[in-house]
């Protein structure tokens, strides 16, 4: 099946030739002619294409048209974006010729004209010669579509919409498992059970059954977890790589990273160590090798002859011969489909969600039972068609589904292909492409959601059509495709609850593997020259190369793929210690290069002639001490990641060059790297400054200032550490930031650095805070190390009305900031205030209510999460002072924490008792208590215990209480 993503790059082109028809195309040797032409002729095309789309499936010659069709948009979208850059370059460096300090900043469809100043006419020439080019077999495109009979269909409009629902609500019904009670209650009993003979126990079944699924069921049921000293899961998926399981397995069970280089007998020589004589529970999910000779070497039956008696294997796999190459098919559990009974409350609680008199509609329920029948107990299939019908406001769209084409196309690699391929097309292009961009990461890896955002801007997928910020675009974008079940196993701040990693399905992930087969390859370098392959993709534009071995990178990549088309360019699991030069000389359309975690001592100045590379990842580079200046010339470049390059001591003095960077991440824990070079301030459209990384308080010739920021107007992200070295003006040098006008910046992180703990310090603390107000739509603040004896005017006040998010970490005051006065407070996090000696009234903003306050005054309205952790000192928690004495009417009169769902207390051994309004009122969901020695759960009413569903107390030396689920907790 070929791309969706023409679609999206149809539109694309589309929107860039209507802001290239002004004055400057003209310019091009009357350009104007032929761009208005290819611009109708897209339109045309546009028309048929959802049509094309379905056809392509069981029609290789559409196959083929579509792919020829993505070529020339791949060709015209290169040489508008050259003929921009050229442009821009130009521009900028006329602004910096005349000294000027105002912003310079080029977007796609800037109307800049000033080609007339390019000199050399041949560049003119070359450029209206492609377009020319590029219109006649656009043209010879279009007259072939007509022998297709194509329907000219527009898709539908409603996926654009925003979804009126809560996502969190989407995901507790979706994750709820129906029909699996029988097959959940054996498998807990086989492994329970004395005496059992078998060592692996093989759960087998078909993509989609939920095999995974049922495991992660079992692996945290209560009784498991308690029956096995050590437990571990592994998910292993394909190629079986012995030396990774073994070195993983041996990292889970031991709590320490394992060096690369290690051996596989010293890793099991370590794994027998740590198990003997212990009861082991080892989860293999997803095997799919068949090899004997790999099984035997990673020895594990052999190994476990170490354990106690009862250590199990479990192995998840979708072939029986992986039971009978580990000779357990006599212990082989065969996963089942479900019942129509089952399937259908699947179905129902998630496309009726919310829905209850459609429910009850007798049209939808025929309806819902005819698509269930057709689903054919797949709960992965029943959860994606659930997920796309619940978008689906009427009886006639349901009936569309049912009644769709795809049900019946014939060719499709699986069965469950079909019922996918109905949600697929019912998605936007742009998140069509989003999607398919996935086909790019290895099988069961854990997407960054915000990485993957990054990278599907720097292909373009999020800049077509209007103006919101793309990066927003982005986010809506994930939550569609999650709630739409394309994603799973989500990754969740265990806090704010916000989802910040997943994974795709196997399924799903074949899927859009087997839609991108063209374009998408990804390929196990087995040696220097990799994996032998007959000839080039010379249509593969998405290239990823897995565990490459310690040395350069390998020159197969022009036996896999034409390297001068290719877009982005991925490593995983690789030990590459050099770039080759030859190949950043073909490397002529690359937009993402991702060189995270590899050996690179240094990269060649040449990496600057890659004109249209947006994305940059050099992150866990550990080697990296410097970059070239010629990174400094890629003019495009909106994403830079350095997070962890360790050995990083300075960043090329003209990185301010970069005058279209976005995003700059330099997260280095420890870090050589003393300052951000000064160049930096004259990137006027970054959104995000992160990684903690030091800003000055005083000026300096070299190094990046508070001052320096003042222009960073489009900031959303700011994470840095105030330098040490204040000097006599640093308060002044702080208001120069003018971070109160910074009407963007959402997330705010000050981390100050100090060489000692003297008065003066502190004072300068509290006068650089006072300083760095920020605007009052800032939503979340993260203050580390403050050591201020007092809080600033701007944190003592409501005037932080939109804040959602507080955390104080590591803090000398003793005193808390009024949090409780402010209105949309949800998360607060109190962690290391190694003075703080009692939580009373200003915390609750108490002694700011005066007498005329209303009695309906709440403090912490809207907190619904609290976390303390490493108070040392922390004895007393009250509502403050004579707060819940029964003389003080005031306090009485006021309601608080009325949303508290989830109390987090770690390592606060002085704390002897939780304050009566806690006890007596609060709706909490989840209570954690952990290494507490003076709160120990006999000390806590049982009414209060009793009222809340999920509750861990836990203390060496005293018996532990487990209520309800396991709670996610954080570092303490």
């Amino acid at each position: 099946m070929a791309e969706a993503l023409v679609n999206l790059l149809v539109e694309q082109l589309g929107s860039v030739v209507y802001h290239h028809t002004s004055e400057w195309v003209t310019l091009v040797f009357n350009a104007k002619k032929d761009v208005d032409k290819f611009k109708s002729t897209l339109k045309l095309i546009q028309n048929v294409l959802h049509d094309a789309e379905k056809k392509q499936v069981s029609d290789p010659a559409v196959r083929d048209w579509l792919d020829q069709l993505k070529d020339v948009s791949y060709k015209m979208d290169d040489v508008l974006d050259a003929w921009h850059t050229e442009i821009g370059k130009r521009e900028a460096k006329k602004q910096e010729r005349q000294g000027s300090d105002v912003e310079v900043r080029f977007s796609f469809r800037s109307n800049c004209f000033c080609l007339a100043r390019l000199k050399v006419v041949t560049r003119r020439y070359k450029i209206g010669s492609a377009i020319k080019d590029l219109n006649e077999e656009l043209t010879q495109i279009s007259v072939e579509k007509n022998k297709f009979n194509f329907q000219s269909t527009i898709p539908p409009v409603n996926v654009e919409q925003p979804n009126p629902r809560p996502i969190t609500s989407s995901f507790v019904d979706i994750s709820t498992i129906y029909g699996r009670d029988v097959e959940k209650e054996r498998l807990v009993s086989e492994l329970l059970r004395k005496g059992r003979p078998g060592l692996v126990i093989p759960i087998v079944g078909m993509g989609g059954l939920g095999k995974t699924t049922l495991t992660q069921l079992v692996f945290k049921d209560p009784r498991v977890q308690a029956h096995f000293d050590i437990k571990a899961w592994v998910c292993v998926s394909d190629p079986f790589d012995v030396i990774k399981i073994a070195k993983e397995i041996l990292e889970l069970i031991s709590r320490k990273s394992q060096n690369s280089s290690i051996s596989l007998q010293k890793l099991l020589e370590d794994i027998e160590e740590i198990i003997k004589d212990k009861k082991f529970l080892l989860v293999l999910d997803d095997v799919w090798t068949e090899n004997q000779t790999e099984w035997e070497r990673l020895s594990l039956p052999l190994l476990m002859q170490s354990c106690a008696e009862g250590s199990r294997i479990l192995v998840t796999t979708r072939k029986q011969e992986v039971a009978k190459m580990m000779r357990a098919t006599s212990d082989m559990i065969t996963l089942g489909k479900l019942s129509h009974s089952d399937s259908l409350k699947l179905f129902n609680s998630i496309a009726f969600l919310d829905r209850d008199q459609d429910k009850s509609n007798k049209g939808f329920g025929d309806i819902a039972e005819k698509i269930v029948r057709k689903c054919d107990g797949l709960p992965l299939v029943l959860k994606t068609l659930g997920s796309l019908l619940l978008h689906k406001q009427t009886i006639r769209e349901w009936e569309e589904v049912l009644n769709s084409e795809l049900w019946n196309v014939e060719g499709v690699k699986e069965g469950v292909f079909r019922p996918l391929s109905l949600s697929y097309y019912d998605l936007a292009p742009k998140i069509k492409s989003c999607l398919l961009y996935c086909a790019t990461y290895p099988k069961d890896f854990e997407f960054n959601k915000e990485i993957l955002i990054e990278q599907w801007m720097s292909l373009g997928y999020l800049n077509v059509g209007g103006n919101k910020e793309e990066a927003t675009q982005g986010r809506e974008v994930f939550t569609k495709l999650v709630m739409r079940c394309f994603f799973q196993d989500f990754r969740q701040d265990a806090l704010t609850k916000e989802i910040i990693g997943c994974k795709m399905h196997d399924t799903v992930h074949d899927f859009v593997q087997y839609l991108t087969q063209n374009e998408c390859l990804t390929m196990e370098a087995t040696g220097t020259h990799g994996t032998e392959t007959s000839s080039a993709n010379d249509r593969v534009r998405h290239l990823t190369l897995m565990s490459a071995p310690e040395g350069p990178f390998p020159s197969l990549i022009s036996k896999l793929a034409n390297s001068e088309i290719l877009r982005t360019l991925a490593t995983y699991g690789s030990e590459f210690t050099g770039f080759d030069l030859d190949l950043i000389s073909q490397l002529k359309c690359l937009r993402t290069l991702n060189l995270s975690d590899n050996y690179i001592f240094q990269l060649p100045e040449e990496i600057g002639d890659l004109t249209h590379l947006r994305y940059l990842d050099l992150s866990y580079c550990i080697n990296l001490s410097s970059l070239p200046d010629g990174v400094c010339n890629l003019y495009n470049l909106q994403t830079l990641r350095l997070d962890d390059c360790i050995s990083l001591e300075e960043l090329p003095d003209n990185m301010g060059k970069l005058i279209n960077l976005k995003h700059l991440h330099v997260d280095l824990q420890p870090s050589r790297l003393k300052y951000l070079p000064k160049g930096i301030r004259r990137i006027r459209n970054l959104r995000t400054l992160d990684g903690g990384t030091s800003v000055y308080c005083s000026e300096d010739a070299e190094a990046l200032t508070l001052g320096d920021l003042r222009m960073m107007n489009q900031l959303r992200r700011l994470d840095i550490s105030i330098e040490s070295r204040f000097g006599e003006n640093a308060a002044s040098e702080a208001e120069k930031a003018e971070l109160n006008q910074k009407l963007h910046l959402s997330y705010l992180q000050l981390n100050y650095s100090h060489d000692s703990d003297s008065d003066s310090d502190a004072q300068l603390d509290a006068e650089v805070m006072n300083a760095l107000r920020p605007h009052e739509n800032l939503d979340s603040l993260v203050i580390w190390a403050y050591h201020g004896p007092t809080w600033p005017n701007w944190m003592t006040t409501s005037y932080l009305n939109r804040l959602t998010v507080f955390h104080l970490c590591e803090s000398g005051s003793s005193v808390l900031p009024p949090l409780g006065k402010l209105p949309s407070l949800k998360v607060v996090k109190l962690r290391r205030l190694d003075n703080l000696e009692e939580i009373g009234a200003e915390f609750f903003g108490a002694e700011f209510f005066g007498a005329e306050e209303e009695t309906s005054s709440s403090s912490f309205p809207s907190l619904e999460t609290l976390f303390l952790g490493s108070l040392w000192s922390l004895e007393k928690w009250e509502s403050g002072g004579k707060a819940e004495d029964s003389s003080n009417s005031q306090m009485k009169s006021i309601s608080i924490m009325p949303r508290l769902s989830s109390l987090h207390i770690r390592m606060c051994p002085n704390l002897k008792q939780l304050p009566d309004f806690l006890l007596q009122n609060a709706p909490l969901q989840n209570l954690l208590i952990k290494n507490c020695p003076s709160l120990p759960a006999c000390s806590l009413p049982d009414e209060f215990i009793s009222r809340i569903p999920n509750v861990t107390i836990e203390d060496s030396g005293v018996d532990p209480l487990f209520k309800g689920r396991e709670i996610d907790t954080v570092e303490y």
